[in-house]
């Protein structure tokens, strides 16, 4: 989702007069994606926000620059992490100069033109208010030249539309923002907003518009894709649409949850010959006590049967998850159903994750009473057991 929210960013800048330089060092504006899914992703982003500050100023002081002396480049905070700090962010980075939510990055060309404008300025001066966000404390040297955005619903169509791409052969297209599962450990709904489909008929503009462009592979995004819907259009439906687009290779999607996954999607799936035949469908964790927890709307029972039904139905199809290890109040028995359910499942790939806090979600409130020395015992055993798994998977 970030790859493509940074494409969409890139583009709009690029639309609009920018140009990409090759070194941080050379670039008058820096802006930094940012995930809140886990603590460590935060925290890596708050330090390279000071390691590049520090070396663009110690740069300019050496070499010279357009700008002032002594100054750094204007700094922006976009994506998960800026909805969640919103003007705190300054508070805690003051190199920061903006801070834009994912429902308002449309609006990052226009805030970048008002900070150059007022940087053209005397010192001291500040820009228009401009939307009721900058600056909301005019008393306070610390706000001064600083423009926030967090309160957007949803984004404007258009910005899908841009045409830029990463890659020469793949794109990524946005089916739905958001999402509305409030699984008790995830920060996403509160960061991203509850679930909003784009209409159906602009996800295949886009695809056809990156085709033209000879990106003829295609995945589709959502933090839960198969609960895509429209009026009149499903997500099953969907896939057909997009299977029967001139010119398109071959496709795929991710992520989809147990508790909309059906047998009618396994059997569309094998029935559509240019989607790929691979199903990332998140487990979390073997125990239903702390699937309960995690307030995930399924049993570990109904998952295996989903499991079972697709490698029924769909031959040699890939299976992949994620796993949490170390959930509030995970005994050591909970832990054992998660390592034999991978155990059993025999995935080819799992991503497997030590459980952190993340403040204002459900779980937030739990005591995280899993040490760290336990967390990491138990990511190695899963981990060490997946690798085997996928050895003699990849082998065969």
């Amino acid at each position: 989702m970030n790859v493509r929210d940074s494409e969409v960013v890139s583009g709009l800048l690029k639309n609009t007069g920018y140009q990409f330089v090759d070194k941080f060092e050379k670039a008058d504006i820096i802006i930094f994606n940012t995930c809140s899914v886990r603590q460590h992703a935060e925290d890596k982003v708050w330090s390279e926000i000071g390691r590049i500050s520090k070396l663009c100023k110690k740069e300019k002081n050496l070499k010279g620059s357009p700008q002032k002396a002594g100054t750094v480049p204007i700094i922006g905070l976009i994506g998960c992490m800026a909805q969640n700090y919103k003007e705190t962010a300054f508070e805690r980075s003051p190199e920061i100069d903006f801070v834009v939510g994912p429902s308002d990055i449309d609006k990052i060309p226009e805030i970048i033109h008002d900070l150059v404008i007022s940087k053209l300025q005397a010192p001291g001066s500040r820009p228009d208010a401009k939307r009721g966000h900058s600056p909301k404390n005019r008393d306070s040297p610390l706000f001064e030249r600083k423009i926030w955005e967090t309160d957007g619903e949803f984004r404007p169509e258009e910005i899908y539309h841009t045409g830029f791409y990463e890659d020469k052969e793949h794109a990524y297209v946005v089916i739905s923002e958001g999402c509305s599962n409030y699984c008790s450990y995830c920060v996403v709904p509160y960061v991203r907003g509850s679930i909003h489909h784009r209409y159906y008929k602009d996800i295949i503009k886009e695809i056809e518009e990156a085709i033209e462009k000879g990106l003829n592979k295609i995945t589709l995004l959502g933090q839960n894709v198969n609960a895509y819907s429209q009026p009149g259009e499903s997500f099953i439906e969907l896939l057909k649409k997009v299977n029967d687009i001139k010119g398109l290779k071959e496709f795929d999607f991710i992520t989809s949850h147990p508790k909309d996954t059906s047998i009618e999607l396994f059997k569309v799936m094998s029935g559509l010959d240019k989607l790929n035949k691979r199903l990332h469908l998140p487990i979390q964790s073997g125990s239903n006590r702390i699937l309960k927890m995690m307030n995930r709307g399924y049993a570990r029972e109904y998952y295996l049967d989903l499991v079972q039904d697709y490698r029924k139905i769909i031959k040699d199809g890939i299976l992949t998850t994620d796993i949490i290890v170390g959930f509030p109040t995970e005994a050591a028995e909970d832990f054992k159903e998660t390592f034999n359910l991978v155990r059993e499942v025999r995935f080819n790939c799992a991503y497997i994750f030590k459980y952190s806090p993340r403040p204002g979600t459900q779980a937030a409130s739990l005591a995280d009473d899993i040490s760290r020395e336990e967390k990491e015992k138990r990511h190695a055993l899963i981990l060490k057991l997946q690798k085997e798994i996928s050895r003699k998977i990849n082998k065969k």
